[in-house]
């Protein structure tokens, strides 16, 4: 087994992963990290593998660094994220059926009605796509769906953004905004509280759950957080991950316009080229042989999803985005029974975004690199200016 003393969540290496992510692939099944003596997983077989595997792979010590095992999580871990079965499956039951088909036809007229409102609204021939539509659509949509009020939904991108970073070790990331986070952490808890919620959004649908017993009312609001800390951040650097992918395949956009009906595999594939989600750590519960190494029982386990989106063992010409491409087995979301339950939320909302831009916006074209929003577990846009080539608006 090859050592290295790379650290994972060097700013350099959040900012350009690719090349490390290459260089643990090719060193093999498992590679340990020396910086935190870890064990990391990069190549595809062994990330999904672990994903599905819960019971040797185990989420409760904690998705990040810290070990929940010795040391006191920063908030009450989540139900969804931080448990495995049995503790783990109640939650999860309710929130697949709160978010299941059902509700989301009943969200998709006004959802692409407000996308087509956002476009038309915010379109310029020169705009930052970042703000104006990767964090302004989730914002106004995904609030209103969980039944949360419009004040103070600034809160919840560095709140998430926080969240996210605390899976990494305790970095500059991690400190410079700890003194603001309480600030965040208290905004969010109180819109979990029934009475802050709305009566016909999907927090209301949760506490109506713990009503009828499938989960406790102790439960009830760290469900409702499990959604606003994992739904919006996510979704927004997947969506700027694909207005990215379009800017620099202007052919793949024109296919798009031409097949609107694409717009969900686009977004499946954009979330395999860029995987915003980038890594996510286990616990191994014995000792657990991958290949011919041996992890120790109680080590953590660092998954590189980015890495595994991008394995050539898996992928024909990876570094492509590619829309003939069928993405389906993608690991941005996860796998198994942790698979992200909100995805299909996710892919609604890209799907009403891109159908709407397609009507309008004829290409693409950046106007300079961007700039990266560096995060211990997410791969984020912070700036894409870019110069929208417009279509006359239908009349």
């Amino acid at each position: 087994m090859i050592t290295d003393d790379t650290d994972p969540f060097a700013p350099e290496v959040l900012a350009e992963p690719e090349p490390l992510h290459a260089k643990l692939r090719d060193a093999g099944p498992v590679v340990r990290l020396s910086r935190y003596d870890v064990y990391a997983l990069a190549r595809y077989e062994h990330v999904h593998a672990a994903l599905v595997n819960w019971q040797d792979f185990s989420s409760a010590a904690g998705v990040g660094l810290a070990d929940f095992q010795v040391e006191e999580p920063w908030r009450p871990p989540s139900l969804l994220l931080e448990t495995d079965p049995p503790r783990h499956d109640a939650p999860r039951r309710v929130l697949s059926g709160i978010l299941g088909p059902r509700a989301l036809r009943k969200l998709r007229e006004d959802w692409f009605a407000a996308a087509e409102d956002l476009v038309e609204r915010a379109l310029d021939t020169e705009l930052d796509v970042v703000p104006a539509l990767a964090e302004a659509f989730p914002l106004r949509v995904f609030p209103d769906a969980v039944g949360i009020g419009r004040e103070g939904r600034e809160n919840l991108l560095p709140y998430g953004n926080f969240a996210f970073n605390a899976f990494g070790p305790r970095n500059e990331l991690v400190t410079a905004p700890a003194a603001d986070m309480p600030r965040w952490s208290g905004w969010v808890n109180e819109q979990c509280a029934r009475d802050r919620l709305t009566a016909d959004g999907f927090g209301a649908a949760i506490w109506a759950a713990a009503d009828r017993g499938e989960i406790t009312h102790e439960q009830a609001p760290l469900v409702v957080r499990s959604l606003l800390t994992a739904g919006v951040d996510t979704t927004v650097h997947g969506l700027a991950a694909v207005l990215y992918a379009f800017a620099t395949h202007p052919g793949e956009w024109d296919r798009l316009r031409e097949q609107p009906r694409l717009a969900r595999a686009a977004f499946d594939e954009a979330v395999r080229w860029q995987s915003p989600v980038q890594t996510f750590f286990r616990t191994a519960t014995r000792d657990t042989r991958v290949a011919d190494v041996t992890i120790p029982a109680g080590h953590k386990i660092l998954m590189f999803l980015g890495a595994a989106n991008r394995d050539p063992r898996r992928w024909a010409d990876p570094d492509v985005f590619d829309l003939s491409r069928d993405p389906s087995g993608h690991v941005g979301f996860g796998m198994g029974l942790h698979q992200c339950v909100g995805q299909h939320v996710a892919r609604l909302e890209a799907e009403a975004l891109l159908t709407a831009l397609a009507k309008r916006v004829r290409r693409f074209e950046l106007l300079g690199p961007g700039t990266r929003h560096l995060n211990n577990t997410l791969r984020a846009w912070q700036s894409l200016p870019m110069r929208l080539h417009l279509t006359p608006p239908r009349r």
